[in-house]
């Protein structure tokens, strides 16, 4: 009789294994709809933005609502997503989407799991090795949050709260900022600020550090641009936190060709050697290793990747698709020939949106990277008078030239 119970438990433990396997590899399966999906939009995105500069006329393309109006809406809806953080009960990042479901399958098969699914210093990719210490905060769980947490956790928590709330504050603050200083139409900045808001990619992603604070350094630097040495820093430190904004360089190094390259190049180089500098003094970490994090210094990795290179395409594709990232960026140099502020907006964020397709540690899902650029690149006026040698000084103690001061206010 008891052989007969033991034959049933041994059953239905196996069909409850085999109905395990089969739910994890639909999910997979839908998870790689939903990437596909994500490349998709992207592509399309990315044509949109390459083909940009070459519209000359406008069409102004304000909300149909007041400023008093778009600032009530934007301001409720940035308290009520700042809310949903800061309340938010995660203490500290968990494996999500297909590292968690390649992780179970794993457990289920009963075979070894990939030690790099296991290591935390690179579940967001190249970066600075700091970053990787700040717990992202999901503010949509899709199941209870009921782990423990010490001290440490409830710390870093806080300070990725923080951290998380000033960066989208900066950001639409941003936004603002550039449509009145240089678009000259505060309701056109107000308005894209409110659209970012509206977005179901802000409310779903509004906890994700490592999206936010790229967004509000490029918002920042696109701000900045008539200082150079300003938007080199910010450029610098977009670089050293995430690795990919490197990539921007050719594109800005061109635009500053004229005038300004040197200030540029300078905060730069200033802000990356610091970054560098700052790795010696993290305890009980290799200095070499987080070198080699922070600028990406290793072969296109071909295990423990994330996103649709981890859920069935081979990695090897991502070389060509790595090549044709780089011919993209460096071509950016050279085309256009003439580089306005209406350029350095569509082009930066073509390079960003083509990140997310060689990007293997969720690739696709960061949107933050270019979404604002992108909305500014949208509803932006006609900028072909704002290049480097009309709106920049002429040396380092000299900020702005005559006719610059007297535009200070439409450039």
């Amino acid at each position: 009789m008891r052989s007969v119970e033991e034959g049933g438990e041994s059953s239905s433990q196996a069909d409850s294994q085999i109905l395990l396997q089969q739910a994890i590899k639909n999910s997979i399966h839908i998870e790689r709809l939903g990437f596909l999906w994500l490349f998709a939009i992207g592509t399309i995105w990315l044509v949109r933005l390459l083909l940009d500069p070459t519209m000359v006329r406008r069409p102004l393309l304000e909300p149909n609502l007041t400023t008093g109006g778009l600032v009530f809406l934007g301001a409720s809806l940035f308290i009520f997503l700042m809310a949903n953080v800061w309340a938010s009960p995660r203490s500290r990042a968990e494996p999500q989407g297909s590292v968690a479901a390649i992780r179970e399958l794993a457990a289920t098969d009963g075979e070894r799991i990939p030690p790099d699914l296991e290591s935390d210093r690179m579940r967001r990719g190249p970066g600075y090795a700091l970053l990787n210490l700040v717990p992202t905060i999901p503010t949509m769980p899709l199941v209870a949050e009921g782990m423990p947490a010490s001290p440490q956790q409830r710390t870093r928590a806080i300070v990725a709260k923080v951290i998380t709330v000033l960066c989208h504050l900066a950001v639409v603050l941003g936004i603002v900022a550039i449509g009145y200083w240089h678009f000259g139409n505060t309701k056109t900045g107000v308005g894209v600020a409110t659209l970012y808001l509206m977005l179901p990619y802000t409310a779903q992603m509004t906890g994700h550090i490592d999206h936010v604070i790229p967004a509000a350094l490029l918002v920042w630097a696109i701000l900045c641009y008539r200082r150079p040495l300003t938007a080199g820093m910010l450029i610098g430190v977009a670089t050293g936190l995430v690795y990919y904004p490197l990539f921007l360089l050719p594109l800005w190094v061109s635009f500053y060709w004229r005038r300004g390259l040197m200030r540029f190049a300078a905060g730069v180089v200033f802000t990356l050697s610091g970054m560098a500098i700052s790795l010696a003094f993290i305890p009980r970490a290799s200095y070499w290793e987080n070198l080699q994090q922070m600028f990406g210094l290793w072969l296109p990795r071909q295990d423990g990747l994330q996103g649709i290179w981890g859920l069935g395409w081979d990695p090897v594709y991502r070389i060509p698709v790595l090549a044709a990232f780089f011919a993209l960026s460096f071509t950016f140099a050279i085309w256009p020939p003439q580089k306005n502020l209406g350029t350095l907006l569509s082009c930066s964020a073509s390079v960003m949106v083509a990140t997310q397709f060689w990007h293997g540690y969720g690739g696709g899902l960061c949107m933050g990277w270019y979404l604002p650029l992108m909305l500014l690149t949208v509803f932006r006026p006609n900028l072909e008078d704002r290049v480097a040698l009309a709106v920049l000084g002429e040396g380092w103690s000299r900020w702005r030239t005559p006719g610059a001061i007297q535009g200070f206010k439409a450039a």
